[in-house]
């Protein structure tokens, strides 16, 4: 019998013996304990390099290598700059006051533009898919038309052609003209975007409706749509960015927004970097702010 101090008794032939079992101490050596607050040094490299000062100093460095890139570019080509002059093209100061200079004016005429094409964009990329969704051939059939149209023609081209064919038999004029070519030109992205959201809601979204009673239009009113614009909000803010730099090219039929105020002064004073450059962090102030909303809004409407 095994005792539960490692010994066993039993008789052999009469005689009663027992035996002591030693515990094995093989594999059991315990290492030296470590002294108070030190880390390994796998896991002191591993938290250095995913702590955020790391994605800074990683952040400054590029910020550096680019600086002295754009350094050695200029510096080699000879190139004078003046940037001393680019602050009276944003503002301008009088007895009045400070007012908004060339530039700023053109960045309010492109927000302007941008902002009213947003909004027919949505009307337009709406009807298009509910017309792509509808059981009417001919309304499918338009509406596919109209995609494969604009979606597979550049919209310099779309500008151009409203403008000079359709603006004179519909009297349209410079901004009007801007505003149709991009609103058709976004709504074509903006349609499938909808569409892809209505198809994507649950099948028992539309049964529940037809058992409670729903025409289509009512289902479309009540049920689908609020749940489909409710997802497509991120990437439909999304496509208000690609909308703010593709009107851009409305400078070519003379309308003076951002781009066409820093072609003007650049005709006058030959500062073509510094303005090209101060345009292009125009932008790139607006298209970043409208990135940071969406991507709020990604966050806000996402499922759970």
């Amino acid at each position: 019998m095994l005792t539960r101090q490692g010994r066993a008794d039993y008789t052999v032939m009469g005689h009663h013996r027992t035996t002591v079992y030693q515990p094995c101490m093989q594999n059991q050596t315990k290492s030296a304990p470590r002294p108070p607050g030190t880390v390994p040094a796998t896991r002191g490299w591993r938290r250095l390099l995913r702590s955020p000062l790391f994605d800074i100093f990683q952040f400054l460095l590029l910020i550096a290598l680019a600086a002295w890139f754009f350094t050695e570019s200029f510096g080699s080509s000879g190139y004078t700059w003046h940037w001393g002059q680019v602050p009276g093209y944003l503002l301008s100061r009088d007895a009045h006051g400070l007012h908004a200079g060339p530039l700023l004016k053109g960045l309010a005429v492109t927000l302007q533009i941008s902002a009213v094409s947003l909004l027919f964009a949505f009307v337009v990329g709406l009807v298009a898919a509910l017309l792509r969704l509808s059981d009417s051939f001919v309304g499918r059939s338009a509406a596919r038309l109209y995609l494969e149209i604009v979606r597979n023609t550049p919209l310099l081209i779309q500008i151009f052609f409203i403008y000079f064919v359709l603006g004179p038999a519909l009297g349209l004029n410079r901004f009007p003209s801007a505003v149709l070519a991009l609103s058709l030109f976004e709504g074509a992205y903006a349609s499938e975007i909808i569409r892809a959201g209505i198809t994507g809601l649950p099948r028992g979204q539309w049964e529940a409706s037809y058992s409670l009673g729903l025409s289509v239009a009512d289902t479309y009113r009540f049920i689908v749509l609020p749940q489909a614009i409710r997802r497509t909000l991120p990437p439909l803010t999304g496509q208000a960015v690609s909308l703010v730099k593709d009107s851009a090219l409305v400078s070519t039929i003379a309308i003076y927004d951002l781009t066409m105020q820093a072609q003007a002064i650049i005709a006058e004073t030959f500062l073509t970097f510094e303005i090209w450059f101060t345009v292009a962090l125009l932008y790139l102030a607006v298209t970043l702010s409208l990135s940071l909303f969406a991507a709020f809004l990604e966050r806000r409407f996402r499922p759970a």
